[in-house]
């Protein structure tokens, strides 16, 4: 019988094969990076660009988020986006030059 992956359906076989391994070959923890909500695709977005960087990303939708995602295509709430944790510095700081940049062209 298959070990059943204790992260659940957030960490798919893809996924899991670029997350980061430990010492013992096991994923690293994941880490909250921060909620982005879904005004304006913002969460796609987000995390299409840590992806392009090569941070592999797990998204959960907090609270009915998941069955607004289901029904209406998007969670009302926003999503909760965690990377591994020794990748949240170089997250993080994308995350805020991206919403600087974003911040310069409103002004």
């Amino acid at each position: 019988m298959k070990e059943r992956n204790k992260w659940g359906p957030a960490l798919t076989n893809e996924l899991y094969e670029r997350w980061p391994k430990d010492e013992n070959g096991e994923p690293e923890e994941p880490v909250f990076l921060g909620t982005a909500m879904n005004i304006n695709l913002f969460d796609e977005l987000t995390v299409n660009m840590l992806e392009a960087y090569g941070i592999p990303c797990i998204r959960q939708y907090p609270g009915n988020g998941s069955f607004g995602k289901l029904i209406l295509g998007m969670s009302g709430e926003g999503t909760e986006i965690y990377v591994p944790k020794s990748m949240l510095e170089d997250a993080a700081a994308l995350c805020s030059a991206n919403a600087s940049d974003a911040a310069d062209s409103e002004s």
